[in-house]
C-alpha cells in the first residue's frame, strides 16, 4: 500500500488552517505548525464576501460561519464630514446574485471554527519555522528549537514576513504603503445612536477612510480607521495606542464618528504593507499560500477569501495528481496567480480612490459612484462582482477534471 502524501503547513492562521482542512476533506495527511503557543487572534473583525463563504462551503464550515457572524442588509458609503450617503449597495440579495451571502465575523470566531474542524493531533503549536529546504522529492522545514520535519510538500502560510518565502526566493522587504490603521471593537449597546450598527458603512475623506460593521450577530461593532501617514511604520497587530490619538487624527471628521471613538477605550495601531506579486510561488516541493504569496491591502476585503480559496485549490491539485506532485504544484500556481495578482493590484488602486485629498477629485469620484450605483450593471460598492461571482467549488472541479485527464494521458 503506498505511503500517504505528507503535507506540512507552516502557519496556523486562517489560510493555513483552511488549507489543512481542505487537505483532510480530500483524505490527505496535513499537519499545521504554528509559532505561537496557542491559536489566537486579537479582537478584530473580518468581512467574508460571497466567494469566501463559497470557500467555507467547500471546507464544510459555511453554516457555522454564517450562524456566528452577522449579515448586513446594505453596504453604504458616506462623506467624511457631512455623513451624506454617496452610494448604497444591497447585501440582502447577495446570495441570490452570487450564490452565497456576505458575512462579517470576528476573526477569533473564524479561527476557532476552522481549528475545531481539524483533529487536534494535526495542529502543532510553539513551532517557529526558521527555514525550509525544498528538495526534488521531499522538503525539509527547520524550527527554532532545532527540530526538523520532512514532508512531500511544505506549504508556507506564515504571512507577509514568511520564513518559507524567504527560503525559497531570498529576503525581500514588504512595501510600506504610507498608511496607518487603527482598529477597535465596541459593544453594540455603547455605540452612539447616530451610528448605523446594522450595515457595513464606509466613510471616505481626505487622506483616509473609516469602516465599521457588526460582528457576532450584532453584539459588537468592528471599527477600522485608515489614515495616510509616514510617521508610523511598525507592523504589529498587538500594539495598543491611546484613544486620544485616534480622536486627534480624525478631529475634523463627522461628530458621530468622534463620539463612536470615545465609546471605545481599547485601540490597536499598525502600519499597512503589501508585496509585489510573485512570478513563482513554488520551488521544489515547497509552495506558498495566502499572504505569504500575495499579501494585499484590505481595501477590497479579500485577504482571508484569497487564502481560503488558495487552500481549496491546492488540496484539489494535490489530491488530483498524487503521483506527480510537481505537476500538481504547477497547476495550483497557474490556477491562482492571475486572480490573486488582480486582487493585489485592485486593492492598491482602491486605496487611492478611498483617500483622495482634492475636494474636486472626491466630488467626481462620488458622482461616478452614485451613477454606477443607479445605472451600472455591477451593483457592488467597489465594482467587485468579478470577485464575488467566483466559485472555488467549480474551480476545484475543473482542476480535478483537468488533472485526471492529464494523468490518463500520461498513463
Amino acid at each position: 500500500m503506498p505511503r500517504p502524501t505528507r503535507i506540512a503547513i507552516i502557519g496556523g492562521g486562517i489560510g493555513g488552517l483552511a488549507a489543512a482542512l481542505a487537505m483532510h476533506r480530500h483524505g490527505l495527511e496535513a499537519t499545521v505548525y504554528e509559532q505561537s503557543p496557542k491559536l489566537s487572534e486579537i479582537g478584530a473583525g473580518v468581512g467574508l464576501s460571497p466567494n469566501a463563504i463559497k470557500a467555507c462551503r467547500v471546507l464544510g464550515v459555511d453554516n457555522e460561519v454564517i450562524a456566528r457572524g452577522s449579515g448586513a442588509e446594505w453596504q453604504i458609503s458616506r462623506s467624511w464630514r457631512s455623513g451624506r450617503v454617496i452610494a448604497r449597495s444591497p447585501l440582502r440579495d447577495t446570495a441570490a446574485r452570487f450564490g452565497a451571502p456576505h458575512v462579517t465575523v470576528h476573526r477569533a470566531d473564524l479561527l476557532d471554527i476552522l481549528s475545531r474542524s481539524l483533529p487536534e493531533k494535526y495542529i502543532r503549536t510553539s513551532a517557529r519555522c526558521v527555514a525550509v529546504t525544498p528538495g526534488t522529492e521531499i522538503a525539509v522545514a527547520r524550527f527554532a528549537d532545532g527540530t526538523e520535519v520532512e514532508a512531500d510538500i511544505i506549504v508556507g502560510a506564515d504571512g507577509i514576513h514568511s520564513a518559507v518565502r524567504g527560503s525559497l526566493f531570498g529576503a525581500e522587504a514588504p512595501r510600506f504603503t504610507g498608511c496607518v490603521c487603527y482598529r477597535g471593537l465596541v459593544p453594540a449597546g455603547d455605540v452612539p445612536r447616530s451610528i448605523n450598527t446594522r450595515d457595513v458603512t464606509l466613510w471616505m475623506g481626505p487622506h483616509g477612510h473609516i469602516v465599521h460593521y457588526p460582528v457576532r450577530g450584532g453584539e459588537l461593532l468592528n471599527i477600522v480607521a485608515h489614515f495616510d501617514s509616514e510617521d508610523w511604520t511598525e507592523e504589529s497587530w498587538t500594539r495598543r495606542c491611546d484613544q486620544a490619538e485616534v480622536i486627534a487624527t480624525y478631529r475634523r471628521w463627522n461628530e458621530s464618528l468622534l463620539q463612536l471613538f470615545q465609546s471605545n477605550a481599547e485601540w490597536y495601531k499598525w502600519a499597512l504593507y503589501d508585496r509585489e506579486p510573485l512570478e513563482r510561488w513554488s520551488a521544489g516541493r515547497a509552495t506558498l499560500l495566502g499572504d505569504s504569496a500575495h499579501a494585499m491591502l484590505p481595501y477590497l476585503g479579500q485577504g482571508a477569501a484569497m487564502a481560503m480559496e488558495d487552500g481549496c485549490v491546492l488540496a484539489a491539485c494535490v489530491s488530483g495528481m498524487p503521483d506527480d506532485l510537481d505537476a500538481a504544484l504547477r497547476h495550483y500556481e497557474q490556477s491562482r496567480k492571475e486572480r490573486t495578482r488582480r486582487a493585489v493590484l485592485g486593492s492598491r488602486e482602491r486605496a487611492k480612490h478611498n483617500h483622495l485629498a482634492s475636494p474636486w477629485a472626491r466630488l467626481q469620484r462620488d458622482v461616478r459612484a452614485a451613477l454606477r450605483n443607479r445605472f451600472g450593471e455591477d451593483k457592488t460598492l467597489f465594482q467587485a462582482a468579478w470577485l464575488y461571482s467566483y466559485d472555488v467549488a467549480a474551480e476545484t472541479g475543473i482542476v480535478a477534471g483537468h488533472l485526471g485527464e492529464t494523468a490518463r494521458r500520461m498513463a
